[in-house]
């Protein structure tokens, strides 16, 4: 059969589509979500029960709201990896189970849980019946390759990259049209947020990092702190021959791209091409850019963010936000205590990375302070309960306003010191005092 009869063939009402997700089902629902088959999904909560749902936060669907459970507690169960703001209530309110991610930034949910039902964006077909995952692909083509039931919902705003970023017609059971969210493409970042812009605290930061980046080397930034304002001001500008290998791709990627500063050219492989598993929350002008084009090459997270490829490139630097980091350089960026706030994404993986990489760096940028200057976020120990997402062993260097600590290869007392020196000064006394109480006879 023609693939343009199995695709009209196929085409369904969303209400049609959701009839494939039975009661005790687990339903992968990929980010960004499919909106027209989550809301469908969400109509059927009175004829459904314990529905195990692993996804949440990139539309606002019902089910993200913690009252909803009130009215339907045991239509669904959610499982989530990442704490988008829009479910962080939820699991705060532990209405949602978290899923641990492994080195790969997504739940090894293939091993230890058969999919029922997954549920994609795309792109319409070209002419081949090739259809695009769009900015990001994750895990996307394995999940869609081992779940019993394929459900998606074609988008005509989706990109198209070069890589490993499409599916065929003949692998999706079900296609049902679009329902937009009203987002204006390059209004948010990849996590869906409007940014109020950097402050002096953001720019001084951004200075130190670029200082640390030298002409050659291949780079990781990471999204959702005070690292992804890197590459847009100004302090990569003067570089030549920058490399990218990243997990997503941050606001101000594509537009060093653009200009010849990111070329590739050093690249021990995919020489010439920046690549991602996610290449979405630029500019509009920069995802314009983007699409259809060969320089950018996305390609699943099992390969992007395998420690083993990220250290195959020379001087590859990893450049990651934290919530916190203690005076033995253990770097807290997912929870205060065991409040949930964010996901680890793949910095662990790219700190492996960059440690294995010859002339590698890692490194976490951070503000010296939280809640308007009331709290250090250089601390002694870590509030009990809090999630360690990359440990001391592999601590690198740690920027804040106030300068660049280097730890990798220092003794405990060294490292304190090193830390101490870029905390912010009103509270330098009571971590000098604390440093020699745990390290210090």
């Amino acid at each position: 059969m023609d693939w343009r009869e199995e695709y009209k063939k196929r085409l369904v009402s969303p209400e049609e589509a959701l009839k494939a997700v039975k009661s005790g089902d687990y339903v992968v629902m990929a980010q960004p979500e499919a909106l027209a088959l989550g809301l469908a999904l969400v109509s059927r909560a009175d004829e459904l029960s314990g529905v195990r749902i692993m996804g949440g936060g990139g539309s606002d669907l019902p089910m993200y709201d913690p009252s909803w459970y009130d009215v339907y507690p045991d239509a669904f169960q959610l499982e989530t990896s990442y704490v988008l703001p829009l479910v962080r209530a939820l699991v705060n309110q532990k209405k949602s189970d978290f899923t641990v991610s492994g080195l790969y930034a997504v739940p090894d949910t293939i091993e230890t849980k058969p999919i029922d039902v997954v549920m994609v964006q795309v792109s319409p077909p070209d002419e081949h019946g090739f259809c695009s995952f769009g900015a990001s692909l994750w895990k996307k083509k394995e999940w869609v390759r081992e779940a019993r039931t394929v459900l998606a919902e074609v988008n005509e705003r989706m990109i198209r990259t070069y890589g490993d970023n499409f599916v065929h017609v003949s692998e999706i059971d079900y296609f049902v049209e679009h329902t937009p969210t009203g987002k204006v493409p390059g209004g948010t970042d990849i996590l869906g947020r409007r940014s109020a812009g950097p402050g002096e605290l953001e720019k001084t930061i951004a200075g130190y990092v670029g200082t640390l980046v030298r002409d050659g080397d291949c780079l990781e930034i990471g999204v959702g702190g005070t690292a992804e304002w890197v590459a847009q001001l100004g302090d990569l500008e003067s570089k030549h021959d920058l490399g990218w290998h990243s997990e997503n791709t941050v606001r101000g990627i594509g537009s060093l791209v653009m200009s010849g500063v990111i070329n590739g050219k050093r690249k021990n492989i995919h020489q010439g091409k920046a690549v991602a598993t996610a290449v979405g929350g630029g500019t509009k002008e920069e995802m314009d850019f983007i699409n259809n084009n060969p320089l950018f090459e996305v390609y699943s997270s099992t390969y992007v963010l395998d420690p083993r490829v990220i250290a195959s490139h020379d001087n590859m630097v990893a450049i990651n936000s934290a919530i916190a980091v203690d005076l033995t350089g253990q770097i807290a960026a997912e929870s205060v205590g065991p409040v949930m706030t964010s996901g680890s994404g793949g910095q662990l993986s790219f700190a492996i990375g960059a440690y294995l990489s010859k002339g590698g760096r890692s490194i976490v940028a951070i503000p010296s302070t939280a809640r308007e200057g009331s709290l250090s976020r250089i601390v002694p120990m870590l509030e009990p309960g809090t999630v360690v997402s990359t440990p001391r062993t592999l601590a690198d260097i740690v920027v804040t306003e106030h300068g660049i600590a280097r730890l990798k290869g220092k003794t405990q007392r060294e490292r304190a010191l090193e830390l101490i020196g870029v905390a912010h000064p009103d509270f330098r006394a009571e971590l000098k005092k604390e440093a020699e109480r745990l390290y210090w006879p």
